[in-house]
């Protein structure tokens, strides 16, 4: 073999070799990196208050022979809420048709009704309303950290591996809950019933992707005899808006409901965040009305 053949059977060779990976790079400290991303969690509805959105929510209902009952669409625009209120939707869209204007004028004077009547309690007690709503905050974030206390307890966490999802590289994991645990909310009860994966930003420990799925029948908020059955699906994505701050982007569902005792029907739904935009209002003197 003469030494021009050789050289070039090595530069093929070399050029071919699989290159390293993101899954080949050391994958962080477990304990650390969830660590970290427990001072990162909270509550979506507190990173959504400084903007503003449309949802488009749609709902799909089949009867227990596959028949489609009823389809829905409907999109909102969500604007922050007042203080310690939730936040305040506009009806924009129902099934394809805009809502008409005079009816989109009315939702704007209702609101403004509300907005005038808070003001005006801010402004004759406002040390007893500052009061009121930090307390408020201060059961929020107390009831927020038990829930995250009891994920900690109920899940067993394995972690997976590294995936890129929409250009970011993620640590995924598998939570698998114990059987042994002991929640303490309502929430870390109904976290008994479920096998999740979820997938967190490995650079700004922020969850991007969860999905979970009933692994048994487990009560619902319908009424003491509703029921989601074992099967039933979850999946929540969040995206990282203006590079600062992350939010939902959207979530979907597929689960069979049975409400008392014979009465079984399946809902597919799905909601999609899109449109954020930064909204700022002074609830106490003015409120902008949508544009759409």
């Amino acid at each position: 073999m003469s030494l021009r053949t050789a050289s070039a059977l090595f530069l093929a060779l070399l050029f071919n070799l699989p290159h390293p990976t993101a899954q080949e790079r050391p994958l962080p400290d477990k304990d650390a990196f969830l660590a970290e991303t427990r001072r990162h969690l909270q509550l979506d509805s507190t990173l959504q208050r400084s903007y503003v959105y449309e949802e488009t929510r749609k709902q799909l209902t089949v009867d227990k022979d596959g028949q489609t009952r009823e389809t829905s669409v409907k999109v909102y625009e969500s604007y922050p809420g007042l203080p310690g209120e939730d936040r305040w939707e506009r009806l924009i869209s129902q099934n394809g048709n805009p809502v008409p204007l005079v009816e989109r004028a009315q939702q704007d004077r209702q609101r403004k009704d509300k907005v005038t009547l808070m003001a005006a309690r801010l402004n004759a007690e406002p040390d007893k309303e500052r009061n009121r709503l930090a307390r408020e905050r201060e059961k929020q974030r107390q009831e927020l950290d038990a829930i995250i206390d009891d994920m900690f307890a109920v899940f067993d966490i394995r972690m997976v591996g590294r995936e890129q999802i929409e250009g970011h590289d993620t640590i995924a994991f598998a939570l698998t809950p114990r059987p042994e645990a002991r929640p303490k909310t309502k929430e870390g009860g109904q976290m008994m019933h479920f096998r999740v994966n979820t997938w967190i930003s490995e650079t700004d420990h922020e969850l991007a992707k969860v999905e979970a799925v009933a692994i048994d029948n487990v009560s619902i908020a319908m009424g003491p005899l509703a029921r989601l059955n074992k099967g039933a699906t979850l999946t929540f994505t969040r995206r990282k808006v203006n590079g600062e701050v992350w939010l939902p982007a959207s979530m979907n569902y597929n689960a069979s409901v049975r409400v008392g005792l014979v009465f079984t029907t399946r809902r597919n739904g799905s909601s999609e965040f899109s449109n954020y935009r930064k909204y700022v209002v002074d609830t106490q003197t003015t409120f902008n009305e949508a544009t759409k």
